[in-house]
């Protein structure tokens, strides 16, 4: 039961977020209306993603320093998980951006930042499939992912901050803690948020031990 409770707040979490967050109350603000609704889901989507690359980059530089096939493959499996959150990620905030601002993909740096990150993390897995001997594209790919995590944070979050976007908190636009001052939304987003990550963690995990024990059976047929 010890290994199992973490999965299970992570299910009760999801579900007390899902049902806060399509009845619970919500400020309301000019523009996004009751589309503010969708920050419990489209904001949870990146924390995730952005937890599951920092497992990622660590395992890979594990991985560097002690050529443990284990922290290779769960590099791959975290990027894995993270690029599924990425494109929900991507969806929610596509649909958001058609309702407030009118299009589904405007010109902006953050939205721009986040579809070459994403197509970077999809080339890292292509680079893993174009190489067939195992310890080289292990190294090779680990190299490539610890380059690739400092890029993506540079694209996402720091780059938007700096120039003009339509993101709340970037450009000089106001986040939204500054239109929610009594915090009713954080009660639902930091629980949903939290639970996500978990059931991503979770999601890793599965596809591990999948992975885990196709590699044991190929040695084993070595």
């Amino acid at each position: 039961m010890k290994s199992y409770w973490w999965k299970i707040l992570g299910l009760l979490l999801l579900l007390y977020s899902i049902i806060m967050g399509l009845l619970g109350p919500v400020p309301a603000l000019p523009i996004v209306h009751e589309t503010i609704r969708n920050v419990y889901f489209h904001v949870p989507m990146w924390f995730t993603m952005f937890t599951l690359y920092v497992i990622s980059v660590v395992c890979s530089v594990k991985y560097l320093s002690s050529g443990n096939p284990k922290d290779d493959i769960i590099a791959v499996e975290s990027v894995n998980v993270g690029i599924i959150f990425c494109a929900f990620g991507l969806i929610s905030g596509m649909l958001w951006a058609n309702f407030t601002w009118g299009d589904p993909w405007p010109n902006d740096p953050q939205l721009n930042g986040s579809a070459i990150a994403t197509l970077m993390y999809l080339a890292y897995l292509v680079l893993r499939n174009a190489l067939e001997e195992e310890q080289k594209r292990a190294r090779i790919s680990a190299i490539y992912n610890i380059f690739a995590f400092p890029i993506m944070i540079v694209l996402m979050y720091i780059l938007p901050k700096t120039t003009d976007s339509l993101h709340p908190g970037a450009g000089g636009n106001s986040g939204f803690g500054e239109f929610d001052l009594d915090g009713m939304m954080k009660v639902v987003l930091y629980p949903a948020s939290l639970g996500w990550i978990l059931v991503g963690i979770w999601i890793m995990t599965l596809r591990f031990r999948i992975r885990k024990l196709e590699y044991q059976n190929d040695t084993a047929a070595s």
